[in-house]
């Protein structure tokens, strides 16, 4: 596997800070939250990956290169 660079690390951070709302729009695991689920980020890990507390309970890190969310207009 190779990780991310430092740069596109801290561009998802900065697109992504804590506190962002998102919903997910595709995810490749049997445990997965439904497509549309909504959550908000609490963090973005040294592989890039966003980190999710969803609304339906599920923590499963949003895997960069490999799954997908879209971020949410703030209200």
């Amino acid at each position: 596997m190779k990780f991310p660079s430092k740069e596109i690390v801290e561009r998802v951070r900065n697109r992504y800070p804590v506190g962002t709302r998102v919903e997910l729009v595709q995810m490749d695991d049997p445990q997965a939250p439904p497509s549309g689920t909504k959550g908000t980020v609490w963090g973005v890990d040294d592989t890039a990956s966003i980190m999710v507390k969803w609304d339906n309970g599920s923590g499963l890190n949003v895997v960069y290169g490999e799954d997908r969310c879209r971020k949410l207009s703030k209200d």
